[in-house]
């Protein structure tokens, strides 16, 4: 079925595989897909880049290429996730992590912007490198969403002492906190939340069963998401 349409979305193959007799739920069918992926190459969505973004990428990768897993080791990257069960049960999500493991999770209410998201570097970015770094210098990684390129933002760093890595713009595949949020939602299927609560404790569970290897061996496959990168001249890549 998946070889027929390689495009068609979850809830189409299941469909299509209810309808062949085969009863199974939405989390067996993308395990069943993943299983497969290698063979019947299922593609992914990919940001779209235009030639300016494709070229400022393979500019960041040609600078980072020669960076070592020790000096990637020294990134905390911070994201946020939107997760939903039924409508209108959200939630927005900020996490950071590091090769030494994750840090605390935000819950936060509202839209973000500058001020708020300075808030959350306030009291939980900070404690985050405190607890992954201790003392230790660390450069810090976010995307250029509007509250993180803020002038106001930029300025808090300054006053904070540190040290922001400069990022290209639509680059999820460069950014390993992508796969650990892969790997919440995919519990987050299995733990199927009904209400905001229960939605709450199934993300904390799952960020918490996060370990430091698989964030080390993350952080691991930068030089080889450079060379990616690289290779493909500032394209999406496979990460």
């Amino acid at each position: 079925i998946v070889e027929k349409d390689r495009f068609q979305t979850l809830g189409d193959l299941r469909k299509q595989w209810t309808e062949s007799g085969v009863e199974t739920s939405r989390a067996t069918v993308y395990r069943r897909v993943q299983e497969m992926g290698y063979r019947c190459r299922i593609p992914q969505v990919k940001p779209l880049l235009n030639q300016k973004q494709r070229q400022k990428r393979l500019t960041w990768a040609t600078e980072k290429q020669h960076w070592t897993v020790a000096q990637w080791s020294k990134r905390e990257m911070p994201k946020c996730l939107k997760s939903s069960v039924k409508y209108p049960q959200s939630v927005m999500v900020w996490g950071a992590m590091s090769a030494a493991g994750v840090g605390p999770l935000c819950f936060i209410k509202g839209r973000v912007n500058a001020a708020s998201y300075q808030e959350i570097l306030e009291h939980f970015m900070l404690p985050s490198a405190e607890k992954l770094y201790g003392d230790k210098d660390f450069i810090f990684q976010h995307d250029l969403a509007p509250a993180h390129s803020a002038k106001t933002t930029g300025k808090w760093f300054t006053d904070h002492g540190i040290t922001v890595l400069n990022w290209p713009a639509n680059s999820p595949d460069l950014n390993p906190i992508e796969n650990l949020w892969d790997i919440v939602k995919r519990k987050l299927r299995d733990a199927r939340p009904n209400t905001l609560d229960e939605l709450k404790a199934a993300i904390e569970a799952s960020w918490a069963s996060i370990t430091p290897q698989q964030c080390h061996r993350l952080i691991a496959s930068m030089p080889h998401r450079i060379e990616a990168v690289i290779s493909a001249k500032g394209v999406p890549t496979k990460y």
